[in-house]
């Protein structure tokens, strides 16, 4: 399972000209799954995700994690995250979790982050073509990977 996440001022995702999620202050996340994540990989994930400690402090150090200073959250699944580009110039997807493995998986990580976090996330929709904007506030852009547990 891999994230990309973003430290933002604001974030929204519109989907059909529809705003469906918008946040102030606090975290994008954009997940990638793969066949073979497990509740495991979400567990460590999520609460690394939620303990990171990525947000300014009093003395403009990045020392507060976003349970810290109560931010809210956007979860956005984005299966491209996975993408080979080994041969070509044409990504692969191969590598990505197909819906039916997917899409249970990105549910349960919703579910345990917000219980990391005690609180409700905002998220896209899964398999949707989502328009998603943010101001990265930093910037700051983290890539953490399930699979390289360090």
């Amino acid at each position: 399972m891999k994230a990309v996440i973003q430290r933002v001022s604001n974030a929204s995702v519109t989907i059909d000209n529809s705003k469906v999620a918008a946040i102030g202050s606090g975290l994008l996340i954009l997940l990638g799954i793969v066949d073979d994540d497990t509740q495991e990989d979400i567990q460590w994930l999520t609460r690394k995700i939620a303990n990171l400690r990525i947000f300014e402090d009093d003395n403009g150090v990045m020392n507060r994690s976003l349970i810290e200073v109560d931010g809210e959250a956007i979860v956005v699944s984005q299966f491209t995250l996975h993408a080979s580009t080994k041969k070509g110039n044409r990504p692969s997807y191969i590598k990505a979790a197909k819906p039916d493995v997917a899409i249970p998986l990105y549910e349960n990580f919703i579910k345990q982050i917000e219980e990391d976090l005690s609180k409700k996330v905002q998220t896209g929709q899964f398999g949707a073509d989502m328009k998603v904007q943010l101001i990265n506030d930093g910037p700051v852009t983290i890539i953490i990977d399930s699979k390289n547990v360090e």
